[in-house]
């Protein structure tokens, strides 16, 4: 680790590669799961799907965890694509973890429902499971999960809502390889909200890459708003970041 520092209530950690960033923050998280799961019959995890995620799941599906006794959920799917494709955050997360590890339960949004329906589907399924663990990022807009700087709302009374998708984080998705040109990035999706993603006790968010480092910095410095929707995660008392020195650049490191 290079550096360790506090902007609010976030606990930000610095390292050298995105490697050693994933496992440390992979190892973190597996002993507060594992504290939980002390006081706790199971535990609610929800998972973001990126690109930016990939160190930390391969960590976190090499820790010895109890996972039959974790549910997981994730927080956001475009509209328009089937459960499981390619391109879809589904399946993105059966590749990187679902698949890897026997979870009590994978609860997963399904894109090709009617979009209303499905946002009160999966508002009950969070109701009966309130989220105890947060894994998410930062996109390159400022986002937090499809909360972007046009749609968020640090007091939105939703759960799970349908959003248009800025041009950013559109174009964010091409940046990431997982479209060849924006004109294939869906302009709409299903997101959970802040409020639903704050409500876990525990955050831990994951942000390596320079594409972050404008994002990074004004989340941790910036004023808090929602121009810059992870900036309210300062608020937060249960947030731990973690960052490669190439997102840092910013920071003075």
């Amino acid at each position: 680790m290079i550096s360790q520092r506090t902007y609010g209530n976030v606990n930000l950690q610095i390292f050298e590669t995105r490697e050693e960033m994933g496992r440390v923050a992979a190892k973190e998280a597996a002993q507060v799961l594992r504290e939980l799961l002390k006081e706790k019959e199971w535990v609610n995890c929800i998972f973001a799907a990126a690109p930016s995620q990939n160190e930390f799941l391969a960590a976190l599906i090499r820790e010895d965890l109890p996972w039959n006794r974790i549910n997981a959920f994730h927080m956001d799917e475009y509209i328009g694509l089937p459960q499981g494709s390619p391109q879809s955050f589904t399946g993105f997360l059966n590749r990187a973890i679902f698949d890897h590890v026997p979870f009590r339960s994978v609860n997963l949004l399904n894109g090709m429902n009617d979009p209303e329906q499905e946002c009160a589907r999966y508002t009950k399924l969070l109701e009966t499971n309130p989220p105890d663990v947060v894994f998410m990022g930062i996109g390159e807009n400022g986002h937090i999960a499809f909360n972007d700087p046009p749609v968020a709302d640090f007091n939105d009374p939703h759960k799970v809502k349908v959003v248009q998708l800025d041009q950013a984080c559109r174009m964010q998705q091409v940046h990431d390889e997982c479209f060849a040109t924006i004109d294939e990035v869906p302009k709409e999706a299903l997101t959970l909200t802040i409020p639903t993603l704050l409500s876990a006790n525990y955050l831990f968010c994951i942000v390596p890459g320079e594409r972050k480092a404008v994002a990074t910095n004004a989340a941790l410095t910036g004023e808090i708003s929602e121009k810059c929707p992870a900036s309210i995660l300062r608020t937060h008392k249960g947030c731990r970041m973690y960052i490669d020195k190439a997102c840092a650049k910013d920071l003075g490191v």
